[in-house]
């Protein structure tokens, strides 16, 4: 079987995890703005704020559940496989949720629906991460892997940009009633039309040869395989998330909140600041993974833990500045600096495990680190700033996330 020109891989890497992170990314960016008000409307909002965001962990929890479940899948069956089944399981489940009736209409079965799809979306995202990364690692040279890997890292800021660029246009073209009555709506229902253009691209790539090559080796067990044989690799790659994901969540899920509601600025400026902060996140992960393959990917990683230590520290003066472009400033920032950290990931953990157990191995560190790390950040976040009423013990947090990044990287081979 011929070998995909590198052009088509990078665009079914790329655009294939862009389009299920942009049913995430949307999900995400309307939790933060309007579904307190929709599905959970007798609480107060802060208190609304919080279930959003409890919703929001529901995705991350599942997601565990699909890299057990697809990682066994990915090692068993294959890699394409598994990236179809994920991406049609995602855009039906999206879709659901922008059929679904609010708290208004069907009371508390609304919220209960809401999270049951949630857990849904969440599932095909545990399942879809490994194998986009995998199909670019596995299919390129030993030397580029770094930047073959950020093919598919660039995929979930794609995602958010398109995500968030949606939500930004219909809260400038839309009332907030509008917004609330069925503009919600819109980006959801995209997401089947979505789907189609993505199958298409992801059944024009053939199975990666290094998975073809185990056709006589293959495991009956590879998720027994990585806990009996692989542990450490298991905690050094689930390790290295913890920072660039809370990095992350704090960006695109907790600021979007602190600066519409707790600052009072117009949703709009938030999630315009958000899309360009996606926008440069994409073009920086893409240069992240090719300078990992000159310099290493410990080094690059490092270097961007590092600086979002610094970053931290001057987050919250750039949103109390009042400048919209200082607002805008923070929201860039944060997420190049998060590039450094996220472009060399997807090698840096393929690499931790043998092609035998690479899908397992990958998704179950990727997703049960995702859990603690950046699920349960925004509630984490939440709940700070309503005990302190200050932004401190949120840095601190951050910088604590940072640190095991640090020591995850050290221990790394």
């Amino acid at each position: 079987m011929n070998a995909p020109r590198t052009s088509r891989l990078a665009f079914a890497s790329v655009a294939g995890t862009a389009l299920e992170y942009y049913d995430f990314a949307v999900y995400n960016t309307l939790a933060a703005l309007v579904f307190g008000k929709l599905f959970f409307p007798t609480l107060s909002p802060t208190a609304g704020i919080l279930a959003a965001f409890a919703t929001f962990w529901v995705g991350y929890l599942s997601r565990s559940l699909g890299g057990l479940w697809f990682g066994r899948m990915g090692d068993r069956r294959g890699r394409r496989y598994v990236l179809v089944m994920t991406l049609l399981l995602m855009g039906v489940t999206t879709t659901a949720i922008g059929f679904l009736p609010t708290y208004e209409k069907i009371g508390v079965l609304a919220p209960v629906l809401l999270v049951s799809l949630r857990f849904v979306q969440g599932m095909a995202l545990g399942g879809e991460w490994a194998g986009a990364v995998l199909l670019s690692v596995e299919h390129g040279s030993e030397n580029q892997r770094g930047r073959n890997a950020s093919f598919a890292q660039m995929g979930p800021s794609i995602g958010v940009l398109f995500a968030t660029g949606a939500v930004a246009l219909l809260t400038w073209a839309l009332s907030e009633q509008q917004l609330l009555d069925w503009g919600w709506r819109l980006p959801l229902l995209a997401s089947v039309l979505l789907v189609g253009f993505g199958l298409w691209l992801r059944l024009g790539v053939p199975e990666t040869p290094e998975f073809l090559k185990l056709e006589s080796a293959r495991t009956r067990t590879p998720l027994g395989d990585v806990f009996r044989g692989h542990l450490r690799g298991l905690v050094v790659a689930g390790g290295s998330r913890f920072g660039p994901d809370v990095v992350y969540s704090l960006v695109t899920a907790f600021c979007l909140t602190y600066v519409t509601t707790m600052l009072g600025h117009s949703r709009t400026l938030a999630t315009t600041a958000l899309a360009i902060g996606a926008a440069c996140n994409a073009a920086f992960i893409l240069l992240a993974g090719h300078l990992s393959d000159r310099f290493g990917r410990r080094a690059v990683y490092g270097a961007g833990a590092g600086i979002a230590a610094l970053w931290l520290c001057a987050l919250f003066p750039l949103l109390h500045s009042g400048s919209a472009l200082l607002i805008t400033l923070a929201f860039v920032s944060g997420l190049v600096v998060h590039a450094f950290m996220y472009g060399p990931q997807g090698a840096f953990i393929a690499e931790q495990f043998p092609p035998q157990v690479r899908y397992a191995g990958s998704s179950v560190a990727y997703t049960f680190a995702g859990m603690f790390a950046g699920g349960v950040a925004p509630l984490m976040f939440t709940r700070l700033y309503q005990t302190w009423e200050h932004p401190g013990p949120i840095v601190i947090y951050g910088l604590v996330a940072l640190l095991i990044t640090a020591l995850a990287l050290y221990k790394a081979r």
